[in-house]
């Protein structure tokens, strides 16, 4: 449904600056794309150079920020937060899909289970025996929720999730399609030239506004529970082994592997494809980066690089070192060779 532009500026508290107040703003859209009836954000200077050509209606910008060449058609949105205001902007202009609340006729629901208020429950979703799903939960086509579990207010589970026994929801969880909740940790004894397999008797304990990822897998405890912290948000294809403890906002970036009995701290990052071993604390607010390994410890605030990870200072130094090694070779073979050529003249 589309608004004026002040009806925009007074929900993200803008003040505009050119414009017409009365003018349409139909959708967002980013600053290399937008078009009349859009509104968009300029939130670093490397994309300053788009506004010049602009055909936005209008711009969310910092209080402060400069730039220049604005064309007489572009409304400039300032505000304290313009990454924040455009949040909102997105939200007002195409908000969520809502469910009426209902029970699909095909859905299948086992004994004994427990709906909240205003609960969605779309067809050929599964509920198992002795569920709880909360107030104003939508469970989409195809989910799966299997026995004592226990699902949070205001949740959302996509199709095709699969959250397994035991499993508990805090409020506001999002789980993603494909993703797997509470399967078997990665387990095993060898014994007599065989792999025995040790029983997973745990659960997973998800806290509030935790979103999981598509075809994400948190694996349950051995014994006891793997847990993810308040806040925290997990890629899609992320791997968190079983009796894990992740701590309240922290943020696991896609094809991330966490081994078993992890202790990933609050605010703790780990990047794209990092590998965790198992039994490592990583600390509170410290970053794993992009493709590292790490097979010790890391103090909160650190930021590790590389596999094995070490100090991103360090790991960027020796970087830059073996990208020398080539040109460090041929001086060696070089000297060798003038070496040998001394050695035959002396001789």
């Amino acid at each position: 449904m589309p608004i004026t532009l002040k009806e925009l500026a007074d929900f993200c508290d803008a003040q505009i600056v050119g414009g017409d107040c009365s003018t349409s703003i139909y959708s967002v859209a980013d600053i290399t794309s937008a078009q009349t009836g859009q509104v968009t954000q300029l939130t670093n200077s490397r994309y300053a150079q788009h506004i010049k050509n602009s055909t936005a209606t209008a711009c969310f910008i910092a209080d402060g920020f400069a730039v220049d060449n604005i064309p007489e058609n572009l409304a400039l949105l300032v505000c304290a937060d313009p990454e924040m205001s455009f949040i909102k902007a997105t939200e007002l202009l195409h908000p969520a899909r809502t469910y009426s609340p209902q029970i699909a006729p095909q859905a299948v629901l086992d004994n004994n289970v427990t709906l909240g208020d205003d609960v969605y429950i779309g067809p050929y979703a599964v509920v198992g025996e002795n569920a709880r799903i909360g107030n104003g939960s939508t469970l989409l086509a195809g989910a799966y929720l299997g026995k004592n579990v226990t699902v949070g207010e205001n949740c959302r589970i996509y199709p095709y999730a699969v959250i397994y026994d035991d499993v508990v929801l805090g409020n506001n969880v999002i789980i993603h399609s494909g993703a797997i909740i509470g399967a078997d940790g990665f387990g095993y004894k060898f014994r007599n030239n065989r792999h025995v397999k040790v029983p997973q008797v745990g659960n997973v304990v998800i806290d509030d506004n935790v979103e999981i990822g598509a075809n994400t897998c948190i694996d349950r405890g051995a014994l006891g529970s793997t847990v993810i912290g308040a806040g925290s948000k997990i890629d899609n294809l992320v791997q968190v082994g079983h009796n894990n403890k992740v701590g309240k906002n922290v943020i696991m970036c896609g094809l991330t592997g966490v081994s078993g009995s992890c202790n990933i701290e609050d605010y703790a990052i780990l990047a794209g494809s990092s590998g965790i071993a198992d039994h490592v604390t990583i600390g509170a607010g410290a970053v794993v980066m992009a493709r590292s390994g790490v097979a010790g410890d890391v103090k909160p605030g650190a930021q590790v690089f590389g596999s094995p990870a070490k100090d991103k200072k360090t790991a960027y130094k020796e970087q830059i070192a073996i990208s020398k090694l080539p040109e460090l070779l041929k001086k060696v073979k070089l000297l060798e060779e003038k070496i040998q050529a001394l050695e035959k003249i002396s001789g």
